[in-house]
C-alpha cells in the first residue's frame, strides 16, 4: 500500500484487506513499515510498548522474524510492528550494501509461511517505501478522488516504474482505490485511469470503500471493519476488493 500523500487510507485498507483475505482463508502477515506505527495501532497495539520491531529484523544480524511477529485477533494474520525506531533505518540503511533490498530478504524467510504479505508504507517516497517497493510484487496506490489528491501520484508512478527498471521487474501492476462516488469524485478517477492506461505495465481498478464513520470507530476498537461490523458496506467493499486481488493473483 502506498502513496507518498498522508490520509488516503493506506492502513485501513492494509488492515482491511489483510483481515478480508484471511476471512477466505489465507494465511496472511502484515508489516507495519511507517514509523508512526499507525498499522499497529489499529490492530490494538501500542507501539511504544514494543521491545522488538520491524527496526529490529531490518538492521540487526541474527534476528529472527518469530522474535518480532504478533499475532493478532484474526485468525490467520499476523503483523509485523513498527515504532518511531524504525526512522532511523532511513539514515542506517544509506551506508548498507544492497541497502533497498534490506526488507526483501528480511522478509524472505517468510515467504513460505504465509498467501499475502500486505506491507503498509510511509506517506513519502524515501528509501523505507523504496524498500517495500523492492519487496513487492504488486502496488496498490489508495488515494482520495480530489485533485490535489492526486498532484502526486505522477512522482510515485516514476518512482514505482524506477524501481521496476532497476530493482524489482515484477513490481508491474497498479492497482488504484478511491473512496469516493460524487461526481468530482468520477471525475477525477476517470481522468487518472486515463493517465495510467497509457503504461502498459500499470493496470487501474475504481473500488469505493464507501463513507462510513465505522472505520474511526474500528481504530478506536482496534479490529478491521470485517469483524467490527460485519455487515457494514465498507465490510463488503474489502470482501470484494479481496476477491478481486485473489482472482487476479489466480490469473496470473
Amino acid at each position: 500500500m502506498c502513496n507518498q500523500k498522508g490520509g488516503v487510507g493506506k492502513t485501513t485498507s492494509t488492515i482491511n484487506l489483510g483481515a478480508a483475505l484471511a476471512e477466505y482463508g489465507r494465511r496472511v502477515l502484515l508489516v507495519d513499515f511507517d514509523p508512526q506505527g499507525a498499522l499497529s495501532v489499529g490492530l490494538g497495539v501500542n507501539p511504544m510498548e514494543l521491545d522488538l520491531t520491524v527496526y529490529n529484523l531490518l538492521m540487526e544480524r541474527g534476528m529472527a522474524a518469530d522474535e518480532v511477529l504478533l499475532k493478532t485477533a484474526v485468525p490467520n494474520m499476523d503483523l509485523l510492528p513498527s515504532n518511531i525506531d524504525l526512522s532511523a533505518a532511513e539514515v542506517q540503511l544509506v551506508s548498507e550494501v544492497a541497502r533497498e533490498s534490506t526488507l526483501q530478504r528480511a522478509l524472505k524467510p517468510l515467504m513460505d509461511d504465509y498467501d499475502y504479505i500486505v506491507i503498509d508504507c510511509q506517506p513519502s517516497l524515501g528509501l523505507l517505501t523504496v524498500n517495500a517497493l523492492t519487496a513487492a510484487h504488486k502496488v496498490i496506490v489508495p488515494l482520495e478522488c480530489e485533485f490535489f489528491a492526486l498532484r502526486g501520484v505522477a512522482l510515485l508512478t516514476e518512482t514505482i516504474e524506477k524501481v521496476q527498471e532497476r530493482l524489482n521487474p515484477g513490481a508491474g501492476a497498479r492497482r488504484a482505490s478511491w473512496p469516493r462516488c460524487t461526481t468530482r469524485a468520477r471525475c477525477t478517477a476517470a481522468r487518472c485511469s486515463r493517465g495510467w492506461s497509457r503504461r502498459s505495465t500499470t493496470t487501474s481498478t475504481t473500488r469505493s470503500s464507501g463513507r462510513t464513520v465505522r472505520f474511526p470507530e474500528t481504530t478506536v476498537a482496534g479490529e478491521p471493519i470485517t469483524t467490527y461490523a460485519s455487515n457494514s458496506v465498507g465490510a463488503a467493499a474489502y470482501r470484494q476488493l479481496a476477491r478481486e486481488v485473489l482472482a487476479r493473483c489466480h490469473a496470473e
